[in-house]
Order: structure tokens, then C-alpha cells, then sequence
């Protein structure tokens, strides 16, 4: 069976962008990554997919007078490359409503919260000043509003005595690199498509000792 091709679209240090490197190095991965695009040209998760022998492109918004324009160019990217899946892993630009359409239900996004819970930015500070008891990530659909979209798969993440903004962060990220790669495997393998506004499963699903739902298995 072919792999699923997918397009990485980052703006700094790639750590998801590893975690799905990685992912895709093993055999029965069933996706490959075609080509990562970065809108900084000095993102250092570029030199990672150069490494790892991936195509790269640098596409800065500071050169475009719009960004329907800045738009245009990614898409005209991904589609060069064959592109099956879009990935968002710490892109810091928001891809217009045309974009979005135009991909719909090929792009997702992985968010440092349990959505919808804790939206936009500064996302630890926030739950750390709100008292919350529980965090953690969520990979979702892509839609033209700021991280709405169909919810694909979350992690839970207890939040600590003693936490910072930066210890919080780091078990976070953890829990992130775990359910990207189970997100992209889930759609490549087809237990999951969109159907109401929801995300359905293929196969029942249950909560695991990782907190990921659904499973990775």
C-alpha cells in the first residue's frame, strides 16, 4: 500500500517535526514526509529534515503584500510535492479561509491544551493562572477559526505543585511527540474521517494508561 505523503509546515525548532522524522523511519510507519516548509529561513528544523535527506522550502511571509499571496505560494508547494496531509508542528502563521478550504480535512494541528479549552497563545502561563488541575495536547482538523476544528486525539497531562510555565511545557511537549505520530497513523491507515463535524473511528476506541484517545495501537 502506498504511503501517505505529508507536508510539514514549521516556523522554529521542529520538535514535532522529529517526532514524526522519527515515526516515518520505521517500517510499518504508514506515511512519509515529502517536504517541510518553514516561513523563516533560519528555522532550525530545516537543518533537521535537511538531514534526514527530506526536501525542504522557505516560503517568508515578509514577501508577500498579502496573505492570500503568501497562501498561494505554500499551497503551490504542497501540491508540487504531491502532498497528501498537511501538518502544522509550530507553524506561527494562520493560513487564510481560502487555504483552509481548499485543504479541507487534509490539514492538521497539534495545540499545547485539551481543547477547547485554553485557545491561542501563552497557553501554560494561562492554565498555571487558572488553577487547572489537568493539561495537555490535542491534534485537530484545521479550520478558519484560531484552534477549532474537529478533534482527532488528545493527552491528558497533570499539572504539578511547583510547575512552571517551562516544566509544564516540557511533559507537554512529551505527550505531543507521542499523539502525532498516532494522529497521522490513524488517517493514514483510514480509522479516521470527519462525519458531522466529528471525528469518527473505525475501530472502538478506549482510553489507555498514556491518556492518549484514541489509542496509538
Amino acid at each position: 500500500m502506498a504511503k501517505l505523503k505529508l507536508g510539514v509546515l514549521i516556523s522554529g525548532r521542529g520538535s514535532n517535526l522529529g517526532a514524526l522524522i522519527a515515526a516515518c523511519r520505521k517500517a510499518d510507519f504508514p506515511a512519509e514526509i515529502r517536504l517541510v516548509i518553514s516561513n523563516a529561513a533560519d528555522a532550525p528544523g530545516l537543518d533537521h529534515a535537511a538531514r534526514a535527506g527530506i526536501a525542504t522550502a522557505v516560503v517568508d511571509h515578509r514577501g508577500f503584500a498579502d496573505r492570500e499571496s503568501f497562501d498561494s505560494d505554500i499551497d503551490a508547494a504542497l501540491a508540487g510535492a504531491a502532498v497528501d496531509l498537511v501538518c502544522l508542528a509550530g507553524f506561527m502563521r494562520i493560513l487564510g479561509p481560502d487555504f483552509v478550504t481548499r485543504w479541507r480535512n487534509r490539514v492538521i494541528n497539534i495545540h499545547p491544551s485539551l481543547l477547547p479549552a485554553f485557545k491561542g497563545l501563552n497557553v501554560h502561563e494561562r492554565v498555571l493562572d487558572a488553577g487547572a488541575l489537568i493539561t495537555g495536547c490535542t491534534v485537530h482538523y484545521v479550520r478558519p477559526e484560531m484552534d477549532a476544528g474537529p478533534i482527532l486525539a488528545q493527552a491528558a497531562v497533570p499539572v504539578l505543585p511547583g510547575d512552571t510555565a517551562e516544566s509544564l511545557s516540557r511533559r507537554v511537549l512529551k505527550a505531543e511527540h507521542r499523539i502525532y505520530p498516532a494522529a497521522v497513523r490513524l488517517i493514514a491507515e483510514g480509522r479516521a474521517r470527519v462525519s458531522g463535524g466529528r471525528v469518527t473511528f473505525r475501530r472502538a476506541a478506549t482510553a489507555t494508561g498514556s491518556l492518549i484517545n484514541p489509542p496509538a495501537g
